[in-house]
């Protein structure tokens, strides 16, 4: 269990707030710890990044903006993540919290920013959360047309009343197995997750081994990793941009810190892991498909927009035959994954906000059967299939610009995490090559990387013909969502504010705060 310092914690004072002054102290939460190992950890961050969902729709599109030069588009997003994820391995060594984005922020630029950042990694996470029902639903019919050999399976998906409802038991289920703890959630992971890598893996030896038998078959070139080639800066905005979306995830191996055996240790070298992981697979999936596939813009060409919204469908079969059921339920079983598995970090989120006094206390309810944040995990799952429910009744383009306002909420939350990191160890950063490279380059290159991504899509977004064309009063809706949403929580700051003075007094976390002191 989390050894922590314990006070009497006077009436009416939120959980772990002590007043202004005096000395800190910290109660537990009630996670139960030492749960998760290494393998445990790196496998749920692979889960929640979901690389055979992403992958199916992010090639394609990617393929369209950077041509042959794909492999070294990927190397370049990757950059600004795992920069961002040693900011987070540095914050963590010093205060593994549950809360991380919203207690480290907190501890560097006060309680109202923190508040902040809590609420875009908060928003952030439902919204991916309805998003990956969805795809789950989709992939669910689609996967039973293939099964039976019935088409009109497959469109069940498009009859909205099903598709919610669906959508609802997909969530349901998720929800019951977070609930039951990290030990459920992992062995439920260590199948889906086994199953999704073992799937990928055959479809790229397959591709190499049969490449040359396609028709618009490439062979290799060690010019696709060639900087040099990429011929305008729009290549490497779009690979930045690809980056938030193919690698965002990660950061759930640090919400788990608490619960994971050494978690100043294990945690974060488990989220810098996944990194490095993920982009392994991304390379060897994309030159495979590459080699195979070609690049054009008919047949199997991976230029072809109508293949984008879903390539793994159209090069399963030609490259695995018999066999391309697999990646249709592997595709299933990484958006199953994934939804499960995102759970873990709005609940952690949720409870730490509320153990500190941001949030009203139930969230910070913690099951005794399970030792889990009960209240905030059923929270999240009625937020997510609500948000998804109206919006998909709404308009499915609605749905469509949010997921690409989510990531304005990405580049804010990761990006304010890493600035954190440097103002909370500015004292620090000049008395080794160590401390100057991981707690101040490092995290400024990669803030302020996201930052400018964050200000350059808020700009782009503010045009009507952004995303679906959708607009509200000449205004483009993607932008409407993705700083509507956050000012949304800056207006919930301030009732909160109202309700809970506490916290936004500094009465609960200071920079002077104690971190939490894990197992070693």
């Amino acid at each position: 269990m989390t050894q922590t310092t314990r006070t009497n914690t006077p009436a009416g004072q939120p959980s772990g707030t002590d007043p202004a002054g005096s000395a800190h102290g910290i109660t537990e939460k009630g996670l139960k710890g030492g749960q998760l190992g290494l393998l445990a950890v790196v496998v749920l961050g692979i889960s929640t990044i979901a690389p055979a969902y992403t992958l199916t729709s992010a090639l394609g599109p990617t393929v369209n903006e950077a041509g042959l030069q794909l492999p070294v588009i990927f190397l370049i997003g990757f950059i600004p993540m795992i920069l961002v994820s040693l900011a987070y391995r540095e914050l963590n060594t010093d205060s593994p919290d549950s809360g991380t984005t919203f207690t480290w922020v907190t501890k560097a630029f006060g309680p109202w920013v923190g508040w902040m950042g809590g609420w875009g990694l908060l928003a952030a996470n439902i919204i991916v959360l309805s998003n990956l029902a969805g795809v789950a639903v989709d992939f669910f019919y689609l996967f039973l047309s293939q099964l039976t050999g019935a088409p009109e399976l497959a469109d069940l998906a498009a009859n909205k009343p099903l598709n919610v409802l669906t959508c609802f038991v997909f969530v349901a289920l998720a929800v019951w197995v977070s609930y039951r703890g990290l030990h459920t959630t992992k062995l439920v992971q260590y199948g889906l997750v086994g199953f999704q890598l073992l799937v990928l893996g055959l479809f790229v030896g397959m591709a190499f081994a049969n490449w040359s038998t396609s028709e618009t078959a490439i062979p290799f070139s060690w010019e696709w990793f060639d900087v040099t080639r990429i011929e305008t800066f729009g290549q490497i905005a779009a690979g930045i941009s690809l980056s938030i979306f193919v690698y965002w995830g990660w950061d759930v191996c640090l919400t788990v810190n608490e619960e994971t055996a050494n978690g100043k240790k294990t945690a974060g070298l488990a989220g810098t892991l996944t990194a490095v992981v993920v982009l392994g697979i991304y390379l060897l999936v994309s030159i495979a498909t590459m080699m195979f596939a070609g690049v054009g813009d008919t047949g199997l060409g991976l230029n072809n927009t109508e293949n984008h919204e879903n390539l793994f469908t159209a090069l399963a079969s030609p490259i695995m035959g018999p066999f391309a059921i697999l990646m249709s339920l592997a595709v299933l079983s990484s958006s199953a994954a994934s939804l499960q598995s995102t759970f873990t970090s709005p609940s952690r989120s949720l409870l730490a906000m509320a153990h500190y006094g941001a949030l009203p206390k139930p969230f910070g309810h913690i099951s005794k059967r399970f030792s889990t944040p009960g209240f905030a995990t059923v929270a999240a799952g009625i937020l997510s299939a609500g948000f998804y429910a109206v919006m998909h009744v709404i308009s499915e383009n609605v749905l469509n610009d949010t997921i690409l306002a989510l990531g304005l909420m990405i580049c804010f939350y990761y990006g304010l995490t890493a600035i954190a990191c440097a103002w909370y160890f500015r004292n620090s950063v000049f008395s080794s090559v160590r401390n100057f490279m991981l707690r101040l380059l490092c995290p400024v290159l990669g803030g302020v990387g996201l930052f400018v991504v964050f200000l350059q899509t808020a700009i782009d977004s503010w045009a009507p013909e952004f995303g679906s064309g959708s607009e509200v009063f000449g205004v483009g809706l993607v932008f409407v969502l993705g700083i509507g949403i956050l000012a949304l929580g800056a207006v919930l700051m301030v009732i909160m504010a109202r309700l809970s003075p506490g916290f936004f007094r500094g009465e609960t976390i200071r920079r002077d705060t104690p971190a939490l002191v894990v197992p070693e």
